[in-house]
């Protein structure tokens, strides 16, 4: 976690892969399947209340014969 000046606040980063089914032809890839995943994520370091999170899409592979939908969304901080 990196400090701020105020040793108080602090930023935490980082990049979980939450589905890569392309290598293996998985169930997001061939478009069966569960259609929802879940990770749970913890932070370096312990916040004093919980933190604003950003989250958003570091690589985005899809097909174009079907529509694209994506929700994105942090739950329980």
């Amino acid at each position: 976690m990196k400090r701020l000046r105020n040793p108080r606040t602090g930023v935490d980063q980082g990049d979980i892969e939450v589905f890569s089914d392309f290598e293996d032809n998985g169930e997001m890839w061939t478009g069966s399947g569960p259609r929802e995943r879940r990770r749970s994520v913890d932070f370096s370091a312990v916040f004093a209340s919980p933190p604003s999170v950003h989250v958003s899409v570091s690589l985005w592979d899809m097909d174009t014969s079907a529509a694209i939908r994506a929700e994105l969304v942090a739950e329980n901080v």
